[in-house]
């Protein structure tokens, strides 16, 4: 294992994307001003949602009966999105959602990436990217491609003719190329109409961007170029998306562009956009280990860019004195499991035997673990949340949460596993509801129109969250691969 902390998470943009660009208006031309005191859906905005099932290829398997449904707000008639999404977790350690680009359309299978900003996927002209999923996107076969022109606004490509772009990653992979804009869909469930949007069409990859099966990238990070902000900007949802993964074995999941209103139970902390942007951060203070606290000075997590919460790195990591102090608690609970070698020999990975097989069970044999934060909320996380399953000793689990080198604390997608996280950006908090997220966006079968949103006001706030009523389509999931992250 390498300890290299982030996978997908941009370590460093060499981009610029100014709001000065004129573009046609169709397109985004800075942030959004707009703001709400609450995160209930607007009507007039309705929230896309984007199922995540994970199933195998060519799978027949019929969904079971519905256990939840969401409602929202379409009082006013605004289309609501249908979106195949897909989840590689399990097999390669990223999430990943089909995007279709161009007219005709184009599809794509993107990391769902909340660390970067920029969409991109590989163009026709990249004679530097790997063989992925799909074949690359084609420009010269799409009849509303056009390229961002070079202005005052952006980085210009040596003739001085278009905007570009360019990510260095934390593992050292590269991704550039010009900025275009062109249709992008949301599939063809989708009721939102497709939208201009700019993106990256890319020239050169190398690292893991070159050898991984995915596609590209779906920037959700806080930026212009985001798909997020281009579509707030927009006004055609609000400014907040929520993502849900699945457990362990199961996977699955889902991901909501727009607003939501909070489930009852909600654990809420304060998100700084200014210290960390474009990454997301929590204001973490306190680790608890069987309800003890770990003797750190809260200002451990408060290195770099905080705490960070990146669905693009798929484990944990935590400051050396931080770490340190939670490896001991856990060894302390775990004196009666044996410990054994990593599953790569040349990493120094933490793993132990003689622990039950089930996921149900792991909580009789790993401690409950607790984060605390500035305003004294805590979210519990169950060993699914800190374990994964050793690969080469059936029975055996790992720590999942590493040290960070650099001492920054980041918080990956093994934490959040079912788990609803909510980026209310409007109002720079984030949201925590505990719930099984394979089996939240099940196939709804009723047709009828949804339901009108409820406000908190009227004392529903605890009923099931409020989005748009949906059917949801199962599909299968590729076989995606990437080599095993680096962490170090």
């Amino acid at each position: 294992m390498a300890q290299t902390p982030i996978q997908l998470t941009t370590f460093f943009s060499f981009f610029i994307f100014l709001s000065s660009f004129q573009l046609d208006p169709t397109t985004v031309h800075g942030l959004s001003t707009n703001s709400t005191t609450t995160v209930l859906l607007d009507g007039a905005r309705p929230a896309m949602v984007l199922p995540l099932f994970l199933s195998p290829p060519n799978s027949s398997k019929t969904p079971s009966n519905l256990h939840r449904h969401l409602q929202g707000s379409n009082a006013n008639n605004s289309p609501y999105a249908r979106m195949r999404l897909y989840d590689g977790l399990l097999l390669n350690e990223y999430y990943t959602t089909r995007l279709w680009i161009g007219t005709p359309p184009q599809g794509f299978a993107l990391i769902v990436d909340t660390g970067g900003t920029v969409t991109y996927v590989p163009c026709s002209s990249c004679e530097q990217c790997g063989r992925h999923q799909d074949p690359k996107f084609q420009p010269e076969l799409s009849s509303t491609y056009r390229p961002v022109k070079c202005n005052n606004g952006c980085n210009c490509d040596n003739e001085k003719v278009n905007c570009v772009y360019g990510s260095l990653y934390g593992e050292m992979s590269t991704s550039s190329g010009d900025l275009g804009e062109d249709i992008i869909s949301f599939g063809i469930q989708s009721e939102l109409a497709p939208q201009r949007a700019v993106f990256g069409c890319e020239n050169l990859e190398t690292g893991d961007l070159y050898s991984q099966h995915a596609d590209g990238i779906m920037g959700l990070g806080r930026g212009d170029l985001s798909i997020v902000d281009q579509l707030v900007e927009k006004g055609v949802i609000s400014d907040s998306f929520s993502l849900c993964y699945g457990g362990m074995d199961i996977g699955g999941g889902a991901m909501v562009l727009g607003g939501i209103s909070p489930p009852s139970g909600t654990v809420f902390t304060d998100s700084d956009p200014v210290r960390s942007s474009p990454y997301y951060n929590i204001d973490l203070k306190e680790i608890h280990v069987v309800g003890k606290q770990l003797p750190l000075n809260p200002s451990v997590f408060d290195e770099g860019h905080v705490t960070i919460l990146d669905s693009g790195t798929p484990y944990a990591y935590l400051p050396a004195a931080a770490f340190a102090a939670f490896k001991d608690a856990i060894m302390k609970e775990l004196y009666h499991l044996k410990q054994i070698r990593g599953p790569y020999p040349n990493y120094n990975d933490i793993c132990f035997s003689g622990a039950p097989s089930a996921v149900s069970q792991l909580s009789d044999a790993f401690p409950p673990i607790d984060l605390v934060f500035g305003n004294g909320q805590h979210l519990s996380l169950s060993p699914e949340n800190y374990l994964f399953r050793h690969s080469e000793d059936r029975g055996a689990y790992c720590l999942g949460i590493f040290e960070h080198r650099y001492n920054e604390t980041i918080l990956g997608g093994i934490l959040v596993r079912n788990t609803l996280v909510m980026y209310d950006r409007e109002n720079s908090k984030m949201g925590f509801w505990k719930t099984n997220c394979s089996e939240l966006w099940e196939r709804h079968h009723g047709t009828g129109a949804p339901a009108p949103l409820v406000s908190a006001s009227n004392g529903l706030l605890g009923h099931m969250m409020q989005l748009l009523i949906m059917a949801v389509i199962w599909v299968p999931v590729y076989g995606l691969h990437i080599s095993h992250i680096c962490k170090s």
